[in-house]
């Protein structure tokens, strides 16, 4: 029986190492994208039964998108597959091109993700109520499926009310992709989404992202973010936990990481401050943060220990390559209680 339900695209992300992407030769594969990538670290840190709802194009590039979910212990029984002419005039799959980054050189992602066959997807193509009528207790999408098209808003819309509908919990990211919404109205429509989508959501993760004048507009100082997360209280009243990472970026290498929530029984706490945090591949950790929260929801924890998760996970994906995370739970729970980097044998 599935427990947790993701919507949104899941790509194939290019990876030329410590290279460029400008100058590469070869490529590492990997698969991802930021609703799935929480459903994997459910799966394979936590043991979590998850699934995604998403769409590929069927040829072997699609099936080998297939395969690398299966990998992760994904179902995929939910996938939409949609027919292409051959060369993808009507339907492709989407490819993310990703720079770790270097020192002063920060990371540098590059998609070609148009008209892909998730990017089609519309209301009254998935039979939503069959979906969540199996026990499913957790429903999580974002904003960059949100920001894909115009029929994927109401398409995560549908979704989220029907979950609502069946008692399923629902979490929201954000996660606004300046690519996205370029040519498309810009930061301004993706706040508009996101307003759209996330009042129908008991969980928003990201919720900073939602602060201040529009999305990527403002930064906050860490004696700035519980004035924020009220500032997104006050627009989402029905939000049940409010929760974001925080990150000051030294470098592409070394990043100070923490997180913060809000909830109205707690009022604002804060997670475990992690600085001078080395770091892998910094992509995904927030996805990472996404999966370690909602385990900790999901298993009763109080929001700081659920907090605690998020923050440990989004770290250990930080010091993996590819989007996806890696840890354990035995890992995650070490690095809480204060584990150091000492070899284990």
């Amino acid at each position: 029986m599935t427990e947790v339900v993701a919507l949104g695209e899941v790509m194939l992300r290019f990876d030329p190492g410590e290279g460029r992407i400008r100058t590469a030769r070869t490529f590492h594969v990997w698969e991802g994208g930021g609703e799935y990538n929480v459903a994997r670290g459910l799966r394979r840190c936590f043991g979590l039964r998850t699934a995604v709802v998403t769409a590929l194009a069927d040829n072997a590039v699609g099936r080998l998108v297939e395969d690398l979910i299966l990998q992760g212990g994904v179902d995929t029984s939910l996938i939409r597959w949609v027919p292409e002419e051959g060369i993808g005039r009507t339907a492709r799959n989407g490819l993310n091109f990703v720079e770790r980054g270097f020192g002063i050189r920060g990371a540098l992602g590059v998609s070609d993700r148009a008209h892909t066959a998730v990017s089609q997807l519309c209301k009254g193509d998935v039979d939503w109520d069959t979906v969540f009528a199996a026990g499913v207790r957790w429903f999580h999408t974002g904003g960059i499926f949100a920001g894909l098209s115009d029929t994927t808003v109401e398409v995560a819309e549908e979704a989220m009310a029907a979950a609502r509908r069946h008692g399923v919990t629902v979490s929201y990211d954000p996660n606004y992709r300046s690519s996205l919404w370029a040519g498309r109205g810009g930061p301004e429509r993706a706040r508009e989404a996101d307003l759209r989508l996330a009042r129908h959501a008991d969980v928003i993760v990201g919720a900073l992202g939602m602060a201040g004048r529009h999305p990527g507009a403002d930064r906050f100082g860490a004696d700035e973010v519980p004035d924020a997360l009220a500032s997104v209280a006050g627009l989402l009243p029905d939000a049940r936990v409010l929760a974001t990472t925080l990150r000051e970026v030294p470098s592409a290498g070394v990043n100070d990481w923490s997180s913060a929530a809000w909830s109205a029984e707690t009022g604002y706490v804060t997670g475990p401050r992690m600085p001078g945090l080395h770091v892998l591949d910094r992509i995904g950790s927030g996805d990472g943060f996404a999966a370690g929260l909602i385990h900790g929801l999901l298993a009763g924890a109080d929001l700081e220990r659920a907090l605690a998760y998020g923050t440990a996970l989004g770290a250990l994906t930080m010091t993996t390559p590819g989007d996806v995370a890696m840890a354990s739970i035995e890992e995650v729970e070490a690095l809480i209680a204060g584990a150091s980097a000492v070899v284990r044998r």
